[in-house]
């Protein structure tokens, strides 16, 4: 990027080309590393050769959407104004407020759009418009907004149509590649919790309270596998509509199989109450991690995570406490 300083406002200019760097950083930010971080500076950035008449496109400044932005630009000429959501991208930022009102109207103050450009429209993602009155912009900023496509793909045709938006460009899908590049940070978040069990269930050996072994550890790294990724890739497929009933539904099934493969009922080593432990431990695990799906999809909204979780955390903390204290017991007496 380069900066262009002109009549005291600040340019940065920016290619539609993504380097090493940037892929490098996307599938870093994908894994969970310095996803928090990840992020470009608020301000004015121009892509080609924009003149005074060209669009200006508003983004977050979490610099994947950036990216995605800009790379989608190839061919055009228009500037970017982004906005400081503090990392965050469009739709979770429009969410928590950081892509709002307030925000826009002082990040157009300070870059002076209104001595860039003649016109006076700004194309808005649609993922941002619950962050954004509309009237309130215009009211204060002599800016109307004009919400663009969902995809960054569409930008191009869209702008080429006169900002014209067809049906397909306003509808919001969420395709099983779209949850399953997800499911990669949920995994690495779900390892800082997993190792520390392992740390306590290694001390539970050491002081007698066992023995966990491989069959323990298989039996939840798969719960764990099936809240984090085969929930979410088979979302539309499972029956029920809570994400907590989902991921305890195939946990349940789960439970069941570690059971029948390590031969219960028919091994009489195989004990009754380590197996209703299972059944009481790894569905509740499974739903856990599903439940934390619902803050990357376009599946359910505020309120409606807000009361599930209400309903089901309970329920997952019961049940797994219930399910630890029989496989504890379950080391002492054999049923």
């Amino acid at each position: 990027m380069m900066e262009i300083l002109s009549r005291e406002i600040k340019v940065t200019k920016t290619s539609t080309e993504l380097t090493f760097q940037d892929i490098l950083g996307a599938w870093k930010v994908r894994w969970g590393i310095n996803r928090m971080d990840y992020r470009v500076e608020p301000g004015l950035y121009s892509v080609g050769n924009p003149n005074p008449n060209s669009p200006i496109m508003v983004s977050a400044n979490y610099k994947l959407s950036f990216d995605m932005l800009r790379k989608d630009l190839k061919g055009l000429d228009v500037w970017i104004l982004v906005i400081d959501t503090k990392g965050v991208n469009v739709w979770c930022a429009a969410g928590k407020g950081a892509f709002g009102t307030q925000e826009l109207l002082n990040r157009i103050a300070i870059v002076q759009l209104g001595k860039v450009v003649s016109h006076r429209t700004l194309i808005l993602p649609q993922l941002g418009a619950p962050g954004i009155s509309a009237h309130e912009v215009t009211k204060h900023s002599g800016f109307k907004i004009i919400y663009g496509p969902v995809k960054a793909k569409d930008i191009s045709a869209f702008i080429n149509s006169g900002m014209k938006a067809t049906v397909e460009m306003r509808a919001v899908t969420f395709h099983t590649y779209d949850r399953l590049v997800l499911t990669p940070v949920e995994l690495v978040n779900s390892l800082k919790v997993s190792l520390m069990i392992f740390g306590i269930l290694f001390l539970l050996d050491l002081l007698g309270i066992g023995p966990f072994g491989f069959v323990d550890f298989y039996a939840y790294m798969g719960a764990v596998i099936i809240g984090c990724v085969v929930t979410p890739v088979l979302l539309p497929w499972i029956p029920g509509r809570a994400f907590a009933w989902k991921g305890w539904l195939l946990g349940l099934i789960w439970a069941v199989l570690v059971n029948g493969l390590n031969g219960w009922p028919n091994l009489p080593q195989y004990s009754i109450l380590r197996a209703l432990g299972y059944l009481l431990i790894l569905p509740p695990i499974a739903a856990y991690y599903a439940m934390n799906f619902t803050g990357s999809s376009t599946f359910t909204s505020f309120s409606g995570v807000l009361k599930e979780m209400k309903i089901a955390l309970p329920a997952i903390i019961i049940s797994i406490s219930l399910g630890i204290v029989l496989v504890l017991v379950n080391s002492f007496i054999t049923l």
